[in-house]
């Protein structure tokens, strides 16, 4: 495996790793949930967490939210 003959600056790496940064995840509104008036966001190419849709279909069950009593 080959190594580097001579040491990399600091600048050097600073520049290498400039580009890496975090990106806010892509969104887009769930066709399901647009239709029954209230709008929630999904990944692409993933089932809806509040609906359980995906491509028109559902495929997942979603339990409903209980309060604990206290």
């Amino acid at each position: 495996m080959a190594l580097p003959k001579r040491r990399h600056s600091h600048a050097r790496q600073a520049k290498r790793r400039a580009n890496w940064k975090l990106e806010a995840p892509t969104l887009q509104p769930c066709p399901q949930c647009r239709r029954g008036g209230k709008t929630s966001y999904k990944l692409p190419h993933h089932a809806c967490p509040v609906c359980g849709y995906y491509n028109g279909r559902q495929v997942t069950e979603v339990k409903e939210k209980t309060k604990k009593a206290s």
